[in-house]
Protein backbone atom coordinates (compact mmCIF):
# COMPACT_ATOMS: atom_id res chain seq x y z
CA UNK A 1 0.00 0.00 0.00
CA UNK A 2 2.89 2.52 0.48
CA UNK A 3 4.36 1.63 -2.49
CA UNK A 4 1.63 2.75 -4.37
CA UNK A 5 1.07 5.49 -2.35
CA UNK A 6 4.64 6.85 -2.84
CA UNK A 7 4.15 6.14 -6.85
CA UNK A 8 0.93 7.83 -6.82
CA UNK A 9 2.75 10.67 -4.96
CA UNK A 10 5.65 11.03 -7.58
CA UNK A 11 3.47 10.74 -10.57
CA UNK A 12 1.63 13.34 -8.63
CA UNK A 13 4.81 15.75 -8.04
CA UNK A 14 5.66 15.06 -11.69
CA UNK A 15 2.36 16.59 -12.74
CA UNK A 16 3.02 19.66 -10.60
CA UNK A 17 6.69 20.26 -11.76
CA UNK A 18 6.23 19.04 -15.46
CA UNK A 19 10.05 21.15 -16.21
CA UNK A 20 11.31 17.82 -13.71
CA UNK A 21 9.49 15.23 -15.55
CA UNK A 22 9.96 16.41 -18.83
CA UNK A 23 13.92 17.09 -18.07
CA UNK A 24 13.79 13.07 -16.47
CA UNK A 25 11.91 11.51 -19.45
CA UNK A 26 14.49 12.99 -21.72
CA UNK A 27 17.39 11.53 -20.17
CA UNK A 28 16.13 8.20 -19.35
CA UNK A 29 15.48 8.36 -22.95
CA UNK A 30 19.05 9.22 -23.73
CA UNK A 31 20.17 6.55 -21.32
CA UNK A 32 18.21 3.96 -22.73
CA UNK A 33 19.44 5.04 -26.53
CA UNK A 34 22.70 4.46 -25.59
CA UNK A 35 23.22 1.41 -23.16
CA UNK A 36 19.70 -0.79 -24.27
CA UNK A 37 20.17 0.07 -27.75
CA UNK A 38 23.81 -1.15 -27.62
CA UNK A 39 22.89 -4.92 -27.31
CA UNK A 40 21.26 -5.06 -30.51
CA UNK A 41 23.56 -2.60 -32.45
CA UNK A 42 27.31 -3.68 -32.47
CA UNK A 43 29.89 -1.37 -32.10
CA UNK A 44 32.42 -2.61 -34.89
CA UNK A 45 30.07 -0.13 -37.11
CA UNK A 46 31.08 2.79 -35.19
CA UNK A 47 34.71 3.12 -36.32
CA UNK A 48 36.40 3.66 -39.85
CA UNK A 49 36.27 1.34 -42.62
CA UNK A 50 33.48 -0.65 -41.23
CA UNK A 51 30.37 0.19 -43.96
CA UNK A 52 30.53 2.20 -47.36
CA UNK A 53 30.75 5.83 -46.78
CA UNK A 54 29.21 8.85 -47.72
CA UNK A 55 25.39 7.28 -47.45
CA UNK A 56 22.41 9.38 -46.60
CA UNK A 57 19.76 7.74 -44.23
CA UNK A 58 17.79 4.67 -45.71
CA UNK A 59 16.86 1.84 -44.79
CA UNK A 60 19.69 -0.47 -44.86
CA UNK A 61 21.29 2.95 -42.74
CA UNK A 62 18.77 4.38 -41.05
CA UNK A 63 21.32 7.21 -39.26
CA UNK A 64 23.01 7.24 -42.79
CA UNK A 65 27.50 7.19 -42.94
CA UNK A 66 30.27 9.57 -42.86
CA UNK A 67 32.84 9.84 -45.43
CA UNK A 68 35.33 7.20 -43.65
CA UNK A 69 32.77 4.71 -43.43
CA UNK A 70 31.17 4.89 -39.99
CA UNK A 71 27.62 4.00 -39.53
CA UNK A 72 26.26 7.15 -37.89
CA UNK A 73 23.71 5.26 -35.66
CA UNK A 74 26.01 2.81 -33.91
CA UNK A 75 28.44 6.04 -33.92
CA UNK A 76 25.87 8.21 -31.83
CA UNK A 77 24.75 5.24 -29.51
CA UNK A 78 28.12 4.76 -27.87
CA UNK A 79 29.25 8.49 -28.80
CA UNK A 80 26.08 9.53 -26.33
CA UNK A 81 27.18 6.58 -23.79
CA UNK A 82 30.79 7.70 -23.71
CA UNK A 83 29.95 11.55 -23.32
CA UNK A 84 27.43 10.91 -20.59
CA UNK A 85 29.81 8.96 -19.08
CA UNK A 86 32.56 11.92 -19.47
CA UNK A 87 30.25 14.26 -17.75
CA UNK A 88 29.17 12.05 -15.07
CA UNK A 89 32.89 11.21 -14.00
CA UNK A 90 33.89 14.83 -13.44
CA UNK A 91 30.79 15.97 -12.43
CA UNK A 92 30.49 13.31 -9.72
CA UNK A 93 34.35 14.17 -9.02
CA UNK A 94 34.04 18.00 -9.07
CA UNK A 95 30.87 17.70 -6.68
CA UNK A 96 32.08 15.32 -4.59
CA UNK A 97 35.36 17.64 -4.27
CA UNK A 98 33.69 20.64 -3.81
CA UNK A 99 31.28 19.38 -1.45
CA UNK A 100 33.66 18.36 1.15
CA UNK A 101 35.73 21.32 0.77
CA UNK A 102 32.42 23.62 0.93
CA UNK A 103 31.57 21.63 3.77
CA UNK A 104 34.51 21.96 5.30
CA UNK A 105 35.84 25.53 4.72
CA UNK A 106 32.17 27.03 5.27
CA UNK A 107 32.03 25.37 8.66
CA UNK A 108 34.92 25.77 10.55
CA UNK A 109 36.75 28.28 8.93
CA UNK A 110 40.59 29.32 10.10
CA UNK A 111 43.63 28.66 7.76
CA UNK A 112 42.12 26.27 5.56
CA UNK A 113 39.67 27.88 4.67
CA UNK A 114 41.59 30.85 3.73
CA UNK A 115 44.09 28.62 1.68
CA UNK A 116 41.18 26.85 -0.22
CA UNK A 117 39.18 30.26 -0.87
CA UNK A 118 42.25 31.93 -2.36
CA UNK A 119 42.85 29.04 -4.77
CA UNK A 120 39.01 29.07 -5.34
CA UNK A 121 39.51 33.14 -6.34
CA UNK A 122 42.63 32.26 -8.41
CA UNK A 123 41.18 29.64 -10.33
CA UNK A 124 37.87 31.46 -10.74
CA UNK A 125 40.41 33.86 -12.96
CA UNK A 126 41.88 31.70 -15.53
CA UNK A 127 39.79 30.83 -18.02
CA UNK A 128 39.15 27.11 -17.23
CA UNK A 129 38.78 26.31 -20.64
CA UNK A 130 42.23 27.61 -22.07
CA UNK A 131 43.69 25.38 -18.18
CA UNK A 132 41.82 22.05 -19.56
CA UNK A 133 43.67 22.74 -23.29
CA UNK A 134 46.52 23.36 -21.99
CA UNK A 135 46.07 20.28 -19.54
CA UNK A 136 44.77 17.64 -21.87
CA UNK A 137 47.42 18.73 -24.96
CA UNK A 138 50.18 18.26 -22.52
CA UNK A 139 49.21 14.67 -21.29
CA UNK A 140 51.31 12.13 -23.17
CA UNK A 141 49.39 10.35 -26.25
CA UNK A 142 46.47 12.61 -25.98
CA UNK A 143 45.06 10.83 -29.18
CA UNK A 144 44.93 7.33 -26.81
CA UNK A 145 42.81 9.54 -24.00
CA UNK A 146 40.24 7.11 -22.40
CA UNK A 147 36.74 8.02 -21.42
CA UNK A 148 38.11 7.68 -17.78
CA UNK A 149 41.43 10.22 -18.26
CA UNK A 150 39.00 12.83 -20.19
CA UNK A 151 36.24 12.94 -17.36
CA UNK A 152 39.30 13.18 -14.76
CA UNK A 153 40.81 15.61 -16.42
CA UNK A 154 37.31 17.80 -16.46
CA UNK A 155 37.43 17.40 -13.15
CA UNK A 156 40.41 19.43 -11.90
CA UNK A 157 38.38 22.61 -12.63
CA UNK A 158 34.98 20.85 -12.08
CA UNK A 159 35.69 21.70 -8.57
CA UNK A 160 35.96 25.51 -8.01
CA UNK A 161 32.46 26.28 -8.65
CA UNK A 162 30.74 24.07 -6.60
CA UNK A 163 33.08 25.09 -3.70
CA UNK A 164 32.59 28.75 -3.85
CA UNK A 165 29.06 28.12 -3.68
CA UNK A 166 28.53 25.33 -1.33
CA UNK A 167 30.73 27.44 0.98
CA UNK A 168 28.61 30.27 0.81
CA UNK A 169 25.58 28.27 1.72
CA UNK A 170 27.58 26.64 4.85
CA UNK A 171 28.11 29.84 5.93
CA UNK A 172 24.88 31.73 6.11
CA UNK A 173 23.62 28.27 8.04
CA UNK A 174 25.76 27.87 10.71
CA UNK A 175 24.86 30.94 12.56
CA UNK A 176 21.06 29.70 12.37
CA UNK A 177 18.82 28.24 15.48
CA UNK A 178 18.81 24.89 14.80
CA UNK A 179 22.54 24.49 14.33
CA UNK A 180 22.69 26.57 17.83
CA UNK A 181 20.73 23.61 19.38
CA UNK A 182 22.81 21.17 17.77
CA UNK A 183 25.85 22.34 19.46
CA UNK A 184 24.21 22.75 22.46
CA UNK A 185 23.31 18.96 22.89
CA UNK A 186 27.04 18.27 22.22
CA UNK A 187 27.64 17.34 18.96
CA UNK A 188 30.49 18.53 17.22
CA UNK A 189 31.28 20.08 13.90
CA UNK A 190 31.38 16.38 11.96
CA UNK A 191 27.93 15.37 13.45
CA UNK A 192 26.50 18.71 12.85
CA UNK A 193 27.47 19.34 9.06
CA UNK A 194 26.28 15.50 8.35
CA UNK A 195 23.12 15.32 10.25
CA UNK A 196 22.21 18.65 10.28
CA UNK A 197 23.85 21.22 7.52
CA UNK A 198 23.96 18.28 4.80
CA UNK A 199 20.26 16.97 4.40
CA UNK A 200 19.20 21.05 4.53
CA UNK A 201 21.27 21.01 1.18
CA UNK A 202 20.60 18.28 -0.03
CA UNK A 203 17.99 19.34 -3.17
CA UNK A 204 20.80 21.98 -3.42
CA UNK A 205 23.41 19.53 -4.38
CA UNK A 206 21.28 17.59 -6.50
CA UNK A 207 20.61 20.90 -8.67
CA UNK A 208 24.40 21.30 -8.27
CA UNK A 209 25.10 17.67 -9.25
CA UNK A 210 22.66 18.28 -12.39
CA UNK A 211 24.52 21.43 -13.60
CA UNK A 212 28.24 19.39 -12.88
CA UNK A 213 27.14 16.66 -15.14
CA UNK A 214 26.12 19.45 -18.13
CA UNK A 215 29.50 21.07 -17.34
CA UNK A 216 31.63 18.11 -17.83
CA UNK A 217 29.58 17.19 -21.12
CA UNK A 218 30.05 20.67 -22.24
CA UNK A 219 33.91 20.86 -21.55
CA UNK A 220 34.31 16.95 -22.89
CA UNK A 221 32.72 18.46 -26.06
CA UNK A 222 34.61 21.67 -26.43
CA UNK A 223 38.18 19.83 -26.10
CA UNK A 224 37.55 17.04 -28.24
CA UNK A 225 36.02 19.47 -31.09
CA UNK A 226 39.03 20.75 -31.21
CA UNK A 227 40.82 17.14 -31.64
CA UNK A 228 42.10 17.33 -27.54
CA UNK A 229 41.33 13.03 -27.00
CA UNK A 230 41.26 9.95 -28.88
CA UNK A 231 40.45 10.81 -32.17
CA UNK A 232 38.92 6.93 -33.00
CA UNK A 233 36.75 6.54 -30.73
CA UNK A 234 33.22 7.67 -31.56
CA UNK A 235 32.42 10.42 -28.98
CA UNK A 236 29.60 13.14 -29.88
CA UNK A 237 33.01 15.85 -29.60
CA UNK A 238 35.09 13.30 -32.21
CA UNK A 239 32.01 13.41 -34.51
CA UNK A 240 31.33 16.92 -33.84
CA UNK A 241 35.18 17.09 -35.14
CA UNK A 242 35.41 15.24 -38.29
CA UNK A 243 32.32 16.60 -40.27
CA UNK A 244 34.09 19.92 -39.74
CA UNK A 245 37.66 17.71 -40.69
CA UNK A 246 35.76 16.61 -43.42
CA UNK A 247 33.59 19.76 -44.89
CA UNK A 248 30.51 18.36 -43.94
CA UNK A 249 28.61 21.22 -44.14
CA UNK A 250 29.98 21.92 -47.32
CA UNK A 251 29.42 18.45 -48.99
CA UNK A 252 26.37 18.82 -47.82
CA UNK A 253 25.85 15.80 -45.43
CA UNK A 254 22.67 17.08 -43.60
CA UNK A 255 22.42 14.02 -41.81
CA UNK A 256 26.23 13.71 -40.44
CA UNK A 257 25.38 17.32 -39.33
CA UNK A 258 21.83 17.33 -37.92
CA UNK A 259 21.78 13.87 -35.81
CA UNK A 260 24.95 14.45 -33.61
CA UNK A 261 23.31 18.11 -33.29
CA UNK A 262 20.06 16.79 -31.97
CA UNK A 263 21.24 14.49 -29.40
CA UNK A 264 23.92 16.60 -27.89
CA UNK A 265 20.79 19.36 -27.81
CA UNK A 266 18.59 17.01 -25.92
CA UNK A 267 21.31 16.15 -23.56
CA UNK A 268 21.86 19.88 -22.25
CA UNK A 269 17.96 20.66 -22.64
CA UNK A 270 17.51 16.93 -20.08
CA UNK A 271 19.67 18.77 -17.73
CA UNK A 272 18.36 22.20 -18.04
CA UNK A 273 15.20 21.04 -17.42
CA UNK A 274 15.99 18.44 -14.40
CA UNK A 275 17.68 22.00 -13.04
CA UNK A 276 14.94 24.25 -13.27
CA UNK A 277 12.72 21.28 -11.48
CA UNK A 278 15.03 20.53 -9.26
CA UNK A 279 15.14 24.89 -8.17
CA UNK A 280 11.65 24.48 -7.45
CA UNK A 281 11.70 21.16 -5.12
CA UNK A 282 14.90 23.35 -3.12
CA UNK A 283 12.46 26.73 -3.38
CA UNK A 284 9.68 26.81 -1.01
CA UNK A 285 8.65 30.04 -2.72
CA UNK A 286 8.70 28.72 -6.55
CA UNK A 287 6.48 25.76 -5.41
CA UNK A 288 3.48 24.56 -7.03
CA UNK A 289 0.54 23.73 -4.81
CA UNK A 290 -1.66 22.48 -7.48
Amino acid sequence: MQRGQGFRGFVNYIRRNPAFGGGLLLLLLLLLFSTVAGFFIPKDGAYPLATMPKQAPSEEYPFGTDSVGRDLLPTLIYGTQMTLSIGMIAGCIGLGVGTVLGFMTGYFGGIFDTIVKFMVDVLMTIPQFLLLIIIASSMPNPEEMSVVQMGLILSIVAWVQPTRAIRAQVMSMRERAFVMMAKLSGMNGMEIIIKELMPNLMPYLAISLAGAVNGGVLGSLGLQTLGIGNLREPSLGMTIYWLRYYNAFLQGYWWWIIEPVIVIAAIFIAFLLLSIGLDEFANPRTRRTV
